[in-house]
């Protein structure tokens, strides 16, 4: 506890300390994709079709949790720009408030998926025991939706204070339970009856309320909750509520459509063929699973930046910006390599037959050149995010998003072309955001921004 009360709030600009943060952040953004993976695993053990629903069903939820995620973003941006300027008292009241705001979204989400989502999925997929099975996979998945908030609200405390190391606890408790809870409860094993697609939900949802609960103890245990007075400032706060949302609006609907249109992509994969869909997931997966790095040193980049600046050190982002790119790149170059190298090892683990595989391989091609576009391009979106610019990264994304819906409707719905040229849409996506975020961070139009 002697250790949280010296620990240093403010960061400084070198390749230890980006390591420092990005580490246990990306071990934190291992948890769901663990959790898709797994599940997907034994899905596909189980059959084909459940593997199939699994894509179109995890990717609506994947679209709640993204929600939660760009709140969680602003959330960090503000605790860390208050941890840069060494006002920690403002830190807990932030964050009570942060807590307050996603439980109500979550409750806005359970909602829509229950009353909502049956409507237009019945209308939109053409397999109707597809749909009848995602709608169902749905009402029970979306229960897990608080405790991942509660989470993710957490892990924003503990990136912008510094404390990323302490990530790692919860995430361990979560991928474990999961991982377990899925042989047991999709297959069938110890007792338990062969549950499948509701299994797969059911043990989503207790592994995502243990990580919360372990993480929360963590947080107490090292005095973190009593340094921040985390719950003496737990009531609604207009002035707060204001500033969270100026800063995580624009990234929550950055993020929302940014997934609502990955499920039209899917919902347009889905009509060229369950083995076609199945395909997708699994590429969904990998791009998830090497995307952890990557995507936590671009979380990295936006906690660094607003604690750079908060300390009055604006000459040193762009700097800081290639650092974290090189090691992001890099990464994602030997990892790309590696899985072309050895593309069927990957694929086998999913059960599925060698039609499967064969259809499977020139996606991942695709992919992984996808995944190093993907690997500067985040930095370079979230460093905007990190100087509390979201209505510029909102803007970005709303102008990437329409081409993209473009592509994916022309290639896959109204020529009919391959899935292969349909998964190319994620090379115009990334090459879409790189080019105008890096324009803007170049331009420095973004130093006069006061949050």
């Amino acid at each position: 506890m002697a250790g949280s009360a010296t620990h240093s709030l403010q960061v400084e600009v070198s390749n230890r300390q980006i390591f420092r943060i990005a580490l246990p952040i990306s071990l934190a953004i291992l948890v769901p994709q663990v959790n898709f993976i797994a599940n997907n695993i034994f899905l596909g053990h189980h059959s084909q079709h459940a593997l199939a629903v699994a894509s179109i069903a995890g990717v609506y939820y994947l679209i709640f949790a993204m929600i939660g995620y760009g709140l969680n973003s602003g959330l960090q941006t503000l605790i860390a720009r208050r941890a840069g300027e060494n006002r920690p008292e403002e830190i807990g009241k932030i964050f009570g408030q942060g807590v307050f705001i996603s439980l109500i979204i979550a409750s806005v989400g359970i909602l829509l998926t229950w009353f909502v989502a049956p409507v237009i999925l019945q209308n939109v997929i053409h397999e109707k025991e597809i749909s009848i099975d995602a709608i169902r996979f749905l009402k029970i998945r979306i229960w897990g939706l608080p405790f991942l908030y509660i989470y993710q609200m957490r892990n924003a405390l503990l990136v912008g204070t510094n404390n990323s190391r302490y990530l790692v606890a919860g995430t361990l408790a979560e991928t474990i339970t999961n991982v377990a809870l899925d042989w047991m409860l999709i297959l069938g094993h110890l007792g338990f009856a062969k549950m499948g697609l509701d299994g797969a939900a059911i043990a989503s949802i207790i592994a995502e309320f243990i990580g919360m609960f372990v993480i929360f103890v963590v947080i107490h245990y090292k005095g973190i909750s009593q340094r921040f007075s985390l719950f003496k400032h737990f009531r609604w706060s207009n002035e707060n509520a204001k500033l969270i949302l100026s800063i995580s609006l624009p990234l929550v609907f950055q993020l929302a459509i940014s997934l609502i249109s990955w499920e039209y992509f899917y919902i347009l994969i889905e009509h060229h063929g369950q083995t076609a869909l199945a395909v997708s997931n699994v590429m969904r997966n990998i791009f998830g699973l090497v995307g952890c790095i990557t995507w936590a040193l671009a979380s990295t980049t936006s906690a660094m930046v607003s604690n750079i600046i908060g300390q009055g050190k604006s000459d040193q982002v762009i700097g800081l910006i290639w650092k974290i790119i090189k090691i992001s790149t890099g990464f994602s170059t030997v990892i790309a390599v590696l899985i072309n190298l050895f593309p069927e090892m990957l694929l086998s683990i999913y059960g599925q037959d060698e039609a499967f595989t064969v259809a499977a391989m020139p996606v991942v091609r695709v992919v992984t050149s996808a995944m190093v576009l993907m690997s500067f391009s985040g930095v370079w979106v979230n460093a905007i995010t990190g100087t509390g610019n979201s209505r510029v990264t909102f803007l970005i994304e709303l102008i990437t998003i329409i081409l993209y819906c473009f592509y994916v409707w022309l290639v896959l719905e109204k020529l009919f072309l391959s899935i292969t040229i349909g998964w190319m849409s994620e090379w115009l996506y990334w090459l879409s955001l790189f080019t105008m975020a890096s324009l803007y961070m170049k331009s420095g139009k973004w130093k006069n921004k006061v949050i």
